[in-house]
């Protein structure tokens, strides 16, 4: 088994590691922080809207099984993303991209999404290369499943 590594950033991350779960081949999950300027955030650091992170899902997956275009498929498929929640910057649509293949991969599906004007909105998908993922506090980790709300 090879496998690799995807970051993506698609509103808050609770339901978005959960549709991540649910995709055949994705082996292991967590969420976190990325691409802001602060040190070792923290939720409430976060929520905050200052420090410029964004809630993300860090996700491996297993490359026999699933193709990095299909996870950027599902990715799509999640969320609007001609849309930010309100005003928070924290739960913008990102692909955090950790090699040259998954930019390239990226800017061809976003091209191609833009292309299909199927959203009410431009799309404001962004494709940034991935820094330091910090890992969100434990209680966030398969925040549903500890909920008793997994489906």
């Amino acid at each position: 088994m090879k496998s690799s590594i995807a970051t993506f950033a698609a509103g808050c991350f609770w339901g978005v590691e959960e549709e991540f779960l649910k995709v055949k081949g994705v082996t292991f999950t967590e969420v976190g922080y990325m691409g802001g300027r602060m040190k070792n955030p923290e939720y409430e650091d976060v929520m905050s809207d200052t420090t410029g992170h964004a809630e993300v899902v860090q996700v491996i997956y297993d490359e026999a099984q699933l193709s990095y275009q299909k996870l950027l498929v599902a990715f799509f498929s999640l969320h609007n993303p001609s849309t930010i929640p309100g005003t928070k910057y924290k739960y913008r649509s990102t692909i955090f991209y950790h090699t040259p293949e998954q930019k390239r991969s990226a800017e061809a599906i976003l091209e191609e999404i833009k292309s299909l004007d199927i959203y009410d909105y431009k799309v404001k998908t962004t494709i940034v290369n991935a820094e330091k993922f910090y890992r969100a506090e434990e209680y966030h980790q398969r925040y549903f499943a500890k909920m008793g709300r997994a489906k």
